[in-house]
């Protein structure tokens, strides 16, 4: 994975109805996974840039805007063998 990135599921911004959980919620599940991290230094990525939009949602929703996108996420980080990668 790209170094320093943690893991959040985009199914997890989810109620089991679909819709997003409750700002009050996201917030405290945010919080929990920031660990202290300020929320606008967050880049959400995945493995091609599409699943990571719940996530850059639910901390709208949660009042952690403004964060960011990385579109080309995995795909184009792992293009580029000078890049850094984390395992396990």
């Amino acid at each position: 994975h790209i170094p320093g990135a943690l893991n959040r599921p985009f199914s997890d911004n989810f109620t089991p109805e679909g819709r997003f959980k409750s700002a009050a919620l996201l917030r405290t599940e945010f919080d929990a996974l920031l660990a202290g991290r300020d929320p606008t230094s967050v880049v959400h990525h995945c493995g091609s840039g599409i699943t990571a939009n719940p996530n850059l949602i639910a901390m709208e929703l949660a009042g952690f805007a403004p964060t960011t996108l990385f579109a080309g996420s995995w795909s184009e980080w792992c293009s580029d063998a000078t890049r850094p990668v984390e395992r396990g």
